[in-house]
């Protein structure tokens, strides 16, 4: 089943210099997702209506991909290093359905 992981950053500009020190170990974890065929989308939340937010940041994250069930998607985003390393602080795992495309 598909799960949609929402990461909060309360404080997008704080946490922009840890995100970019964690990003290549976060990233490996999303491309290895992607290499198993399991990755639907993933991308960050720009703190401003931006591509480009600079130093507002980034307000959170968006991953939806396959897991084999609720817990085993929690379990992937706790061990997350935004979320361990605390670049989110919030994070929501909610079952989802894809419709289109």
């Amino acid at each position: 089943m598909l799960y949609a992981i929402i990461g909060h950053a309360a404080n997008p500009t704080a946490a922009l210099a840890r995100r970019a020190e964690v990003r290549p170990a976060h990233l490996a974890r999303v491309e290895a997702l992607q290499a198993a065929g399991r990755l639907i989308i993933a991308g960050p939340f720009p703190a401003i209506d931006s591509p480009e937010p600079g130093p507002a940041g980034y307000a959170g994250l968006l991953i939806i991909a396959e897991f084999r069930s609720l817990s085993a998607a929690q379990a992937w985003a706790a061990d997350d290093p935004y979320v361990t390393e605390g670049v989110v602080d919030q994070v929501e795992v909610k079952p989802y359905i894809r419709v289109l495309p």
